[in-house]
């Protein structure tokens, strides 16, 4: 990109609600920044069409990963889509007589559009918005490598640089995950609460300034994995979860919680379930 480091990496699986996911990230970091409602429109519009992209063409209708990064500048953000398929088709297409546009939005809404070639394993679309934020992000120092402990390959991983990016991403990202999983209209509003208490609680327990995240998703279940964390973060994340006169609030929300270890980084593992 620039030399910048990612601030925001969702890496998921092309399909149509990974979509939704994605935009709704987007939405939560556009409220950390302080984008105009113009901006995040012309945003997300091109980030949907550069997704939706993937998951129609990148792999002739298997599936397989879909990277979205946003890095966020000081006078403009920087967006780049990546499939390891057969890639995203930069050109015009007529398909039963009828142009398919969805690229041509974004060369009109975009200030640059870079593609590339990733040595016949995909393609990265690289896209540049002269967007000035209102409130620029705390700088990040380090390299934007996710821990090997805090890897999913095939999987689900979001990563967040500065962590507390977390206050308006994670109610967002959270609450989509739990209704892909056909969480209750209750159970939702508590996989919001749980967000809410992780936001202010999870980045004083980190080993740097990033954050990621881990979720697995199957029906009335999901699982959830933060990290890297330090020693003894696990406990200092439940136990700083108390308010005075009602006691921890993170427990109550989960039906069961975990530390695991591996690759030297410890991971708090949540799991919530929805018995209706």
């Amino acid at each position: 990109m620039t030399g910048a480091l990612c601030n925001v990496r969702v890496e998921v699986a092309n399909r149509p609600e990974s979509v939704v996911l994605v935009r709704e990230v987007l939405r939560g970091l556009s409220e950390s920044v302080g984008l105009r409602e113009s901006d995040f429109d012309d945003l997300r519009t091109a980030v949907t069409e550069a997704c939706n992209n993937v998951v129609l063409h990148a792999y002739d209708g298997g599936e397989g990963p879909l990277r979205v990064e946003f890095y966020v500048l000081a006078s403009a953000i920087e967006v780049l889509v990546r499939d390891l398929g057969r890639g995203i088709r930069p050109r015009i297409e007529v398909k039963e007589g009828l142009p398919q546009i969805g690229l041509q939005i974004i060369h009109a809404l975009a200030r640059r559009v870079q593609f590339e070639d990733c040595d016949g394993h995909g393609t990265e679309l690289r896209m540049e918005f002269g967007i000035r934020p209102k409130r620029p992000l705390r700088m990040v120092s380090g390299n934007s490598q996710t821990p090997p402990a805090l890897e999913a390959p095939g999987g689900m991983i979001i990563t967040l640089a500065p962590a507390d990016l977390a206050r308006t991403v994670l109610p967002r990202l959270l609450s989509t995950l739990a209704a892909q999983a056909h969480f209750s209209t209750d159970r939702i509003a508590d996989v919001r609460l749980l967000a809410d208490a992780l936001a202010a609680r999870v980045p004083r327990s980190l080993l740097d300034d990033r954050l990621s995240i881990l979720p697995t998703v199957q029906p009335r279940e999901m699982e959830l994995r933060v990290g890297p964390l330090r020693d003894s973060g696990s406990q200092r994340i439940l136990r700083d979860s108390a308010i005075e006169g009602l006691g921890p609030v993170i427990e109550p929300l989960i039906d069961e919680h975990a530390e695991l270890q591996a690759g030297g980084a410890r991971v708090l593992s949540l799991r919530l379930l929805d018995r209706r």
